[in-house]
């Protein structure tokens, strides 16, 4: 999926009335070329992975991504999307119309600077005495399947950014339970935290599960813009996520929270109460789905009465299990429930008072 815009090199901004170069990697320094170079996306969902992080990003809408690779926004570099989820491209391989020759071109470091989002935890190829866990294409020196962390060894040096998708690709997700056979990780884990692009990036972590539409295509815009030069360094709280999106926990953005603090616990779904006691990890759980809604701004988990069981953090799910049974840490963080149905009784008291109309 190749976007070309009608229009002035996005790696271009205007300044003092004069076309300025910026200093981001697809920066240039003539204003009159015949062929804009394009920024290439190559997007791996061959790790252990439901593609929920690709499903999800067809409901984005702030930005959606057909804004994105469409031309839609001012500022984009010049983009060349390879998505598996959707893409023309299904060639014979090493073919000139082959979908994985993409991938071929930048290992060998033939695409110029491009961004490399995987989407699934990463096996350990180790524990086994043949065969393979997952791959993506076939290797062409071997004629075997290439594995998914081979493709991983090639591409991450060559990448301008590697953005990990989904708490799968984040931190491991599902598939690293205990007692999984497969060994699997997150990207972090595999390359390991300290690890830093060509750029100078850190691996660049979206969790969920699967990941907040938007939050996902807000952070592919922001790389982009970052690429264009547009942007500074993209800020990444201490697990590499952006850290405007996952600043505050579930429970502080939630519209229930005022019923906790009030020491008004719902006892049985379908009440508007909070849900701390039915086993809701909100507390302590970083994530903006109660502030932001899923689609549109509609939806999300405590928003429709459903409990935060901590999928945008690293332990999930074993640190959150079982599911929907009230946590010591929410019994702890709930003792004070007597004092707080006490300040609950005097606000009553105080707004009755307050109510009546002054004596004539």
């Amino acid at each position: 999926m190749v976007a070309r815009l009608d229009r002035a090199p996005s790696s271009y901004f205007v300044m003092g009335g004069r076309m300025a170069a910026t200093e981001g990697p697809l920066a240039r320094t003539e204003r009159h070329e015949e062929e804009i170079a394009p920024f290439h996306i190559l997007w791996i969902n061959a790790g252990l992975s439901c593609d929920g992080e690709s499903v999800a990003l067809t409901a984005a809408t702030q930005p959606s991504i057909e804004d994105i690779v469409g031309g839609g926004l001012p500022g984009l570099p010049t983009l060349a999307l390879h998505w598996p989820f959707m893409d023309y491209e299904c060639g014979p391989e090493h073919g000139p119309d082959s979908f994985i020759e993409w991938f071929h071109k930048g290992a060998r470091g033939a695409l110029g600077p491009f961004l490399l989002v995987i989407e699934g935890s990463i096996p350990n190829e180790a524990l086994k005495k043949e065969g393979y866990w997952c791959g993506f294409g076939n290797n062409a020196e071997t004629g075997q399947p290439m594995t998914t962390s081979e493709w991983i060894d090639r591409l991450a040096p060559k990448a301008w950014a590697v953005l990990a998708v989904g708490t799968c690709a984040a931190y491991g997700g599902v598939h690293a339970m205990a007692g999984n056979p497969t060994g699997a990780m997150g990207v972090p884990d595999y390359l390991g935290w300290n690890w830093r692009s060509r750029a100078g990036i850190p691996i660049v972590c979206v969790p969920g599960c699967p990941t907040h539409p938007d939050n996902l295509s807000e952070t592919l815009l922001y790389l982009l813009y970052q690429v264009a030069g547009q942007a500074p360094m993209i800020p990444l709280d201490e697990l590499l996520r952006p850290r405007w999106l996952f600043a505050a926990t579930a429970h502080e953005t939630c519209d229930r929270a005022g019923y906790y603090e009030q020491g008004d616990l719902a006892t049985e779904y379908g009440s508007a109460k909070c849900l701390a006691k039915l086993g809701c990890w909100g507390q302590v759980v970083k994530c903006n789905v109660p502030k932001r809604g899923w689609i549109n701004g509609v939806g999300g988990c405590p928003n429709v009465g459903g409990i935060c069981i901590g999928c945008t953090s690293p332990g999930f799910p074993d640190k959150f299990m079982p599911f929907m049974d009230e946590s010591a840490d929410v019994k702890f963080s709930t003792v004070g429930t007597a004092y707080r149905a006490v300040i609950r009784e005097l606000r009553v008291f105080t707004m009755t008072t307050r109510a009546r109309c002054p004596p004539r």
